[in-house]
């Protein structure tokens, strides 16, 4: 069982120990795991287990500041909870300017209420995917030609786009009146309809919002032996997400040679990586929460998609199917890597006391006309999500000017892009490590390209 979640009465000042920041870095490891908190420091050794956003994010900030990581991405109502877990009080704590102007951004958006209004954006959602998974189903068993399977199919990957921003929505911050209600929306648009674990995805993605960016905590830059953004990747080294090393041999060094040609037609296919990663994750996961609800998600898409592709007359239209919704469903993967892939990369832990520079440093914004929100999904404001992951998306416009006036401020950089601009910043991303690859020293040979196929990541 968790802690006792009963909020204790804070000590009497006399009573505070005081701590510097070179004994807080002394506990950072998961069996003596202290943060410090608005100077505050707690050791939450004892909730690691018990967080729900998982133990990666608090190992990732273990032993050092992580006020705004905190602030943004828990609502004011869980501060008190964090007494039971109290130590004593930083000796040295100290706040810079920027992020001094991020909590007070954060404090403004939270009294405005934004947080709380999601707006009717999950309903119009729920209806478009019901409206079109059912014309999806009539093209299938009602039409007899081909062209309209095909376009069954690519309604298919459509609505997975969809549910693909849903989840990420709902991950996030409820995106329903009640707690219940969210979770039957996460595991029916997410399990159910994409064969995606909502636990998985949560797993990954609250990862990578700590570690933005940073080349050995981040999934989302972990692509070896496909895809390297740096050459900073071709020293073999320790993902911590994955726990082990981003090996680069010869067929790495071979497939990131090429890899600004492939990434498109690998991302037409890169959702056979994700189910992989969703399955092996729900069955072989020491924690899961609510496992079994996670796999039945799981198996039943695994059950009526099949299904659907084997009532259609031929093995070609079965093939061209399952394509067409894969590719369809690619541009999405293609958005999840402009807002990243050109932007700053690090490598090691990132550091609380600098989470807003990390933040912006580390992600592209995507320029578009409000009536072209719905193609991003919000990502188009990635900036400002990373800095407000729980802001609903239909807010995120209405933020963007106090964010670039921060950043102006502060002499930070806030990149932002057209579609086709963030396209060619990815590809020259790409063709640049390409090329270093091409000259870098790789290290033992491969056990063969199956094994590399298999153990790929990302």
């Amino acid at each position: 069982m968790p802690p006792s979640a009963e909020a204790m009465p804070a000590p009497a000042a006399d009573d505070v120990r005081m701590i510097s920041s070179k004994e807080l870095r002394a506990h950072a490891s998961p069996d003596d795991l202290w943060i410090s908190i608005s100077g505050d420091v707690y050791d939450v050794t004892p909730w690691l287990p018990h967080h729900p956003g998982g133990d990666l994010p608090l190992i990732t900030l273990a032993g050092q500041d992580a006020t705004d990581a905190f602030a943004a991405y828990h609502p004011p109502s869980a501060r008190p909870l964090l007494r039971r877990f109290f130590v004593g009080r930083l000796s040295d704590y100290t706040v810079s300017p920027a992020s001094a102007d991020y909590r007070r951004l954060l404090a403004q958006l939270s009294s405005a209420g934004l947080f709380e209004r999601v707006g009717p954006t999950p309903k119009v959602q729920l209806i478009i995917m019901a409206t079109l998974f059912l014309a999806a189903l009539y093209l299938v068993l009602a039409c007899a030609a081909a062209s309209a399977h095909l376009l069954a199919g690519g309604l298919i990957g459509f609505i997975w786009i969809q549910s693909g921003w849903m989840g990420h929505d709902s991950g996030h911050h409820r995106i329903t009146g009640h707690p219940l209600v969210n979770r039957v929306v996460q595991v029916l648009s997410g399990n159910c309809l994409t064969g995606l674990s909502i636990a998985w995805w949560k797993c990954n993605h609250n990862t990578h919002h700590i570690a933005c960016n940073s080349l050995d905590h981040d999934p989302d830059l972990q692509h070896m032996p496909l895809f390297a953004v740096s050459p900073k990747l071709f020293g073999n080294i320790w993902s911590y997400f994955y726990h082990r090393t981003l090996a680069f041999d010869a067929a790495s060094k071979f497939l990131i040679s090429y890899q600004h040609w492939t990434f498109y037609p690998v991302m037409c296919v890169a959702r056979i990586n994700l189910l992989a990663q969703s399955a092996l994750f729900v069955l072989t996961e020491k924690r899961v929460p609510q496992r079994f609800l996670e796999i039945a998600g799981v198996a039943t898409f695994w059950a009526w998609y099949p299904l659907l592709v084997s009532c259609l007359p031929n093995w070609w239209e079965r093939v061209a199917f399952v394509l067409f919704s894969f590719t369809i469903c690619g541009i999405q993967h293609v958005q999840f890597c402009l807002n990243h892939f050109s932007s700053e990369v690090y490598v090691g832990p990132p550091k609380g006391n600098d989470w807003f520079e990390k933040q912006t440093a580390g992600t592209l914004d995507i320029l578009c006309s409000p009536w072209m929100d719905w193609f991003h999904g919000g990502l188009q404001f990635q900036i400002e999500h990373h800095l407000f992951p729980r802001l609903p998306r239909c807010h995120l416009r209405k933020v963007a000017p106090y964010v670039r006036d921060l950043c102006k401020k502060h002499g930070l950089s806030y990149s932002a892009a057209s579609f086709w601009d963030a396209n060619v910043l990815t590809w020259k991303t790409l063709r640049a490590a390409a090329l270093q690859a091409r000259n870098a020293t790789s290290g033992a040979a491969p056990k063969n390209l199956v094994w590399e196929a298999v153990n790929t990541h990302g």
